[in-house]
């Protein structure tokens, strides 16, 4: 039987092609691994959206973005998908066409957010599988859902994979794809790799003889010898090569882990960590290596530098703690030569690429005033919020917490249960569109409210005591100070851990106490 796709009519000129332009077209696709048999997937997957599209003589051609061997957890690890949205801000699209919800976004809110972006300006994505078009009165919410469900079996995948990955840790069969500098990976084994090895022991050699990272990498790129992928050689990179305990022949596994919202992080034991001594071939011996362990030690300790800290991570308040919510990047310091904002701070990865992040800069002075206006408002309102907020911390028990967060997990079995009903019933005509759109949006509000109520138990449960002490100093700061007047740069680090940068216009302090509050910025640009 032939497959017929129903286009929707706003995809076909009504008019005739010479009385009006035709529609600009693109297609997404993506795999997850750069495997040949899924390079081969994608390679067909293009082919298949440039001849389905410029099949349609209403259509024009807008081309294919097209990501490959990387995550659909989250859209700012896709780099085509960043230029496809860019290309449509820029008005060179009309229209999207792609295979479906879990190929465009695994991320629920990702999804909707991207979708909601580009329907504002008039341009709507077709999903193949699903058959959806979020053009029409009741797609986001059958997207809500479809993309729930694409998260959930994400999730599923990556405890699954996690598992796997954890037995091979464990019994020591796990294979090391990609090798370090010095050694090449041959079948899953580390083979050493003589020329780079050189380099390895005249690093180490370099270390012990008492010179600094940067005179090291200064010396190697004056040779003429290259990095690992290619590039020059930094201080970072060769600090983190004398660090590694690889190169005495042993392998520490699971030295970071993907955290529920997918974002890496490096383990400072908040996982089990796995080593295996003598697992491969050593470049360097294990006394040279502790040797520069402590070489490296009498360094930071001379530059009055601690483990796990930046050297100019202190230098001003808020560096290091400002949050791009688009990207993920940190934002940096930047002084301005000429106009009213001296000093702004602007996403590192914004400042690189600014396809990749379109967040622009914010002055310093706007983030200062939004600190002095927040803490005057937990100043004026403490005993509405602080107070409570501590007596409930206070009346935290862990048996009586972990039964309620079962409670809560079966709530949400049950409405995810309800929402997929709802669907079937849609979709097979027993359910009027008005109709469901109350329901579903009844059952979405109260997921909603289930998730924040599980969310705040389990974060209690996990830090009350450091929760509890936090709130306690914050209410008896608010409870004695007067109204601010100024920016405090101290009392912003002792009271905030990081600023969230949801818009250029509206950011999030989230406490050290464990919550966030959000302030608008105000428009400077008409000051």
């Amino acid at each position: 039987m032939k497959k017929v796709t129903k286009i929707d009519s706003r995809a076909v000129n009504p008019i005739g092609e010479n009385e009006a332009p035709k529609l600009r077209v693109a297609a997404y696709c993506r795999v997850s691994t750069d495997s040949d048999e899924q390079k081969e997937s994608l390679e067909t997957q293009i082919r298949h959206y440039e001849s389905y599209i410029k099949a349609n003589p209403a259509w024009k051609f807008a081309g294919v973005y097209s990501d490959e061997g990387v995550t659909g957890t989250k859209k700012e690890k896709r780099p085509e998908l960043l230029r496809m949205i860019a290309d449509c801000e820029d008005g060179r699209i009309d229209y999207i066409v792609t295979k479906s919800i879990s190929r465009f976004a695994r991320n629920t809110a990702d999804c909707l957010e991207l979708v909601r972006k580009l329907q504002k300006r008039g341009i709507f994505i077709y999903f193949e599988k699903e058959n959806l078009d979020t053009g029409t009165m009741e797609s986001e919410f059958m997207l809500s859902i479809l993309s729930g469900l694409a998260a959930e079996e994400s999730a599923s995948i990556s405890q699954n994979n996690k598992w796997s990955i954890q037995r091979r840790f464990q019994n020591g069969t796990y294979k090391i794809t990609c090798p370090p500098y010095g050694y090449d990976s041959i079948d899953g084994i580390l083979v050493i790799n003589e020329r780079e090895a050189k380099v390895v022991r005249f690093i180490f050699s370099e270390i012990l003889s008492g010179k600094g990272t940067p005179q090291i990498a200064k010396e190697l790129n004056r040779r003429g010898r290259k990095g690992k992928m290619g590039g020059q050689w930094t201080s970072t990179s060769i600090r983190g090569m004398v660090i590694n305990e690889k190169y005495t022949g042993d392998a520490v596994f699971q030295k970071t882990y993907t955290d529920s919202n997918f974002n890496h992080r490096r383990n400072d034991g908040e996982k089990e960590k796995y080593l295996i001594r003598n697992h491969h071939e050593p470049i360097v011996s294990r006394e040279d290596f502790e040797a520069a362990q402590a070489v490296i030690a009498q360094h930071r300790r001379e530059k009055g530098i601690k483990p796990k800290q930046t050297k100019y991570l202190n230098r001003y308040p808020f560096s290091g703690k400002i949050i791009c919510e688009h990207c993920g990047g940190t934002f940096k310091r930047r002084t301005h030569a000429y106009g009213r904002h001296k000093i702004a701070w602007c996403c590192g990865t914004h400042i690189k690429d600014i396809k990749k992040c379109p967040v622009k800069y914010i002055p310093e002075s706007a983030l200062e005033c939004a600190f002095v206006t927040m803490m005057n408002k937990l100043i004026f309102a403490n005993q509405a919020v602080l107070k409570p907020l501590l007596f409930s911390l206070r009346g935290v028990n862990a048996d009586d917490g972990m039964e309620r967060i079962g409670e809560l997990e079966k709530s949400l079995e049950e409405n995810r249960r309800q929402q997929e009903m709802l669907v079937s019933l849609l979709s097979k005509g027993y359910l009027e569109p008005a109709v469901y759109k109350k329901s579903n949006n009844e059952l979405l509000r109260e997921a909603e409210r289930i998730q924040h109520q599980k969310d705040s138990i389990s974060r209690l449960l996990n830090c009350d005591s450091q929760y509890l002490t936090e709130v306690s100093e914050l209410l008896q700061y608010c409870t004695k100070a007067k109204m601010l007047r100024e920016f405090d740069g101290a009392l912003f680090s002792r009271f905030v851990e990081r600023i969230h940068v949801y818009e250029r216009e509206k950011i999030g302090f989230e406490m050290k106490c464990g919550v966030t509050l959000k302030e608008r910025l105000c428009d400077w640009s008409e000051r």
